[in-house]
Order: structure tokens, then C-alpha cells, then sequence
């Protein structure tokens, strides 16, 4: 076996402290075990840089040893990304001390920040000079901005603001040869050639490591109102999305899904969460307005809204919420479906996004495909429906999250099952969690040739030797 105790020297050398070096014996198990407790991997050591500076000292050092490196944000990933596999010598580059919020500009609406700045800390600094920072998903409490942007990630507010990729106006990266890419830029316009931040965006860590970001921001909405509304099929969600977007336009804030199984579940595993409706509809659909003008009355909008959808036999009943509180009540059952599902049994998640003529019949094939295939699979199904993302989830009674190995061929079979259906219908496998280690198969089996070639030549030209992230993304 060989001997890294010189290697790992160096590395604390590097970061300034031993302590920012968790080696041998130490306690690896949050950093090499996914959050839902999938995959468990192994690493040399977990190592924390404190600068743009060091990450980049340690990526030459990585480099020189042959050791590979897995970035890791907040752990809080759905595919497996940041989980180092261990099948060759690597480390753990954790972020979470490049924290800090670098420069804030009120009038170009730009926040510039460290990449293991935590999503909910960026919020608030918006927040504080009156400005808004529209990335919100459930983990925004400890997911990290470098691995939003890694993921590309979505969230609730993809409709109106669109996804990390369309919020970043520059990003600093190191390579895999350690050299500082610095594009740290808030422009709004650049035709100098490439835009080569793009390509560090949803790669997952395998081209480099992001260490910052200039982010956009937003007026802050002085209106907002929120409800939740009950329909009898999915033809009736997509014609009351039809509606709201006649009717609203760009005041549509959120248009998220949910089945009544999806809430059931959270229902029967997080009894503190308040379900103030009886689930007597198959669909349920919350809705979100906001308005950058206070004096838009935003409730008395979305009341016409399902009144008028009420008239026409598309909502069978709905409920607005009558104070801040009662809103965040609301949100409080969306955010909690992966929490509620990951307790019902063992999850086998999708990520599709096919076009919104479609939905309807990508949503009524892959259940009852899935249901005559495995008839024991709890189907339950939520997402961004406004931009065409709905998750599928077949819950697996009985099982954990750590059981994959005893369904192996089921999850296969319903991942195929998803795939076929999404391509089919010309749809994504994955709108906002990535690829990672859990899809590498399904990519290869979706992606066209040509294309795989362009991904493969890209990572060859920029990472050679493969050290960042190596076994993710990419098929073998």
C-alpha cells in the first residue's frame, strides 16, 4: 500500500492548518456518503482550502501525485456527484470555507461570491440592499452556490428567472492543472468570443473546480400571493397553466405540481407538516404571483385566475393564502416531498423534462407502464410543470436508501421504462440534478454519438489526465 503521509503533509502545508486535513482515522462519513445514503465511497483525505488560491495549490499538488479530487459543496446532490468513488487514490476538496460575500452592487444588480457560499446566505445578502436572488430549492439552507452552478440547478423559480446557468455573469474557475481562470465579470454583454464559463456550468466538477461566481439579482417583489389548487386530471393542470399565462404573464412566480400520492406521503412520514386541504383530487397545483409593484393586489389577480378555471370545470376547489405565514405553510408541503418520499421506502427518482404538449401523455404512459411492470411501486409524481420538469418517483416499500443492490434490475427496468418515454416524447433524463454516477448508464443510452464524442473531446482537452471528479458524468 502506498505511503501519502508526505502527500498529506503537503497538503496541510498548503492549506495553513492540519486541522483543514481530515486523513487516516478521521471522520470521513460526511463527506464520503451521498445525503440519502446511496452510495459510499472512500477517499485519502477531505481537504478544505481557505482561497482561491490554495484550491489552486492543491489541484497542482493533486496533479503532480497523481491523485484525482472530487469537489464537494454541500453534499446535498441527488446523483451522486460528490461522492468519491475510491476506485483509484483521491481526495475530498471540500469549499466550505471559501464563504465569503466578495462585492454586492445595488445598481448593476450583481452579487459577486465565493462558491461555498451557502445558497440561503446569498439570498439574504440580496435581501439587505433591497434586491432579490431568485434561486430557491428545498436544501438552500446548506446546498452551496458552486454546486448550484455545477448542477445547473433549477428549483421553484426556473419559470420566471430561469436556471443557474441563465443567473451567472461570470465565474472564476480553477483547471485542472491548477491555473486560475479568473472571469469574475458582472457584464451583461460580451461577443469577445466563447462564453467559456458555460462549460463549467452543469459539468459536475469533472472539467475544474468553481471557486466564484458574479450572480444576477432582481427587483424584489413587493406582491405576492400564493394558493393551492385542486384538479381532476393533468389535461386540466396544463390548460390551467395555459390560462395563468394569458391572464398573468410574467406575474407567475411558480406553477408547481404535485399528486395526491406525492402528498399522501408526506402526509403518513412528516406528520408536523400541515396539509390544510383533504386530498380528494388526483392533482394539486401551487401557484405563486408576484409583482415588483406593492400596489398590485396580486390575491384579488389569482382569485379571478381560479374563478374563471372554476366556471370552466378546471379546479374543483382552491384555497389562497390569507397571510405570510399561510404561504409559507403552503411551500413548507412542496419543500418537503423528497424528505416525505425518502421515508416511504426506497426511491427510484427521475428528472425528466419534455415539452408541455406532451406532459400529459409522458405522465399517463410512464405510470401505467411502471405500475404493470413493478405493481407493488408507490407512483407519485411533483415538479416545475410551468417549465416542463416533472419528477417521477416509484417508491419501493419496505426497502432503504442503502438497498439498492436488492433491486438492481428494477431500477434498471424503471429507469428504462422513464428513458424510453422522455426520448420518445423529446424530452431531457435530467432538467436540473445532473448526471453524476446515478445516470451515466441512462446517459449513454439517450445521447446521441455525435454528441458523446463532443462531451468526451471536451474533458480530453481540458483534463487529460482524468484527476477532476473521474467516473461521473461521462459513460466508461
Amino acid at each position: 500500500m502506498t505511503d501519502h503521509t508526505a502527500f498529506l503533509a503537503t497538503l496541510a502545508g498548503i492549506v495553513g492548518d492540519p486541522r483543514h486535513v481530515i486523513g487516516p482515522g478521521g471522520d470521513f462519513e460526511p463527506y464520503v456518503v451521498d445525503w440519502r445514503g446511496r452510495y459510499h465511497g472512500k477517499a485519502l483525505a477531505v481537504v478544505k482550502p481557505g482561497s482561491t488560491q490554495e484550491v489552486s495549490d492543491v489541484v497542482k499538488a493533486c496533479a503532480a501525485a497523481g491523485i484525482a479530487i472530487v469537489p464537494q459543496g454541500g453534499n446535498t446532490g441527488m446523483c451522486g456527484a460528490a461522492t468519491p468513488l475510491g476506485e483509484r487514490d483521491m481526495i475530498v476538496l471540500r469549499l466550505d470555507r471559501l464563504n465569503k460575500i466578495r462585492s454586492v452592487s445595488r445598481l448593476g444588480d450583481s452579487i459577486a461570491v465565493d462558491a461555498g457560499c451557502i445558497l440561503a446566505d446569498i439570498q439574504k445578502a440580496a435581501d439587505e440592499i433591497d434586491r432579490l436572488f431568485p434561486l430557491s430549492l428545498g436544501a438552500e439552507g446548506s446546498c452551496q452556490i458552486g454546486g448550484n452552478l455545477s448542477t445547473n440547478a433549477g428549483g421553484t423559480a426556473v419559470l420566471r428567472y430561469g436556471t443557474t446557468r441563465e443567473l451567472a455573469l461570470g465565474l472564476e474557475v480553477v483547471l485542472p492543472d491548477g491555473e486560475i481562470l479568473d472571469g469574475m465579470t458582472a457584464l451583461r454583454k460580451d461577443s469577445t468570443g466563447f462564453d467559456t464559463k458555460q462549460l463549467f456550468i452543469g459539468a459536475e466538477g469533472t472539467l475544474g473546480i468553481i471557486t466564484g461566481a458574479v450572480l444576477k439579482l432582481f427587483p424584489k417583489p413587493r406582491a405576492r400571493a400564493v394558493s393551492f389548487a385542486k384538479l381532476n386530471s393533468i389535461d386540466a393542470v396544463l390548460d390551467l397553466l395555459a390560462q395563468a399565462r394569458t391572464e398573468l404573464g410574467d406575474r407567475i412566480g411558480a406553477f408547481e405540481v404535485m399528486s395526491r400520492g406525492q402528498i399522501e406521503v408526506i402526509a403518513e412520514n412528516l406528520p408536523l407538516v400541515n396539509i390544510p386541504f383533504e386530498l380528494d383530487t388526483p392533482w394539486y397545483v401551487l401557484i405563486e404571483l408576484v409583482d415588483t409593484l406593492a400596489s398590485v393586489d396580486l390575491n384579488a389577480a389569482l382569485e379571478a385566475l381560479l374563478s374563471n378555471a372554476y366556471e370552466r370545470e378546471l379546479v374543483t376547489d382552491a384555497l389562497v393564502a390569507s397571510s405570510e405565514t399561510q404561504a409559507a405553510a403552503f411551500w413548507k408541503i412542496r419543500h418537503s416531498v423528497s424528505e416525505g418520499s425518502k421515508k416511504a421506502g426506497y426511491v427510484i427518482s427521475h428528472d425528466s423534462a419534455v415539452p408541455l404538449s406532451q406532459q400529459a401523455t409522458f405522465v399517463t404512459q410512464v405510470e401505467k407502464r411502471i405500475a404493470a411492470y413493478r405493481p407493488d411501486a408507490r407512483i407519485v409524481m411533483h415538479g416545475h410543470i410551468g417549465d416542463g420538469n416533472i419528477h417521477i418517483l416509484a417508491i419501493i416499500p419496505g426497502l432503504e436508501q442503502n438497498q439498492k443492490d436488492q433491486i438492481q434490475d428494477t431500477i434498471r427496468g424503471i429507469n428504462t421504462i422513464v428513458d424510453e418515454e422522455t426520448v420518445a416524447l423529446g424530452g431531457s433524463i435530467s432538467a436540473e440534478h445532473g448526471i453524476g454516477i446515478a445516470n451515466r448508464e441512462r446517459l449513454a443510452r439517450v445521447t446521441k454519438p455525435t454528441e458523446l464524442r463532443l462531451l468526451r473531446s471536451v474533458k480530453q482537452m481540458l483534463d487529460p489526465n482524468d484527476i477532476m471528479n473521474p467516473g461521473k458524468v461521462l459513460p466508461a
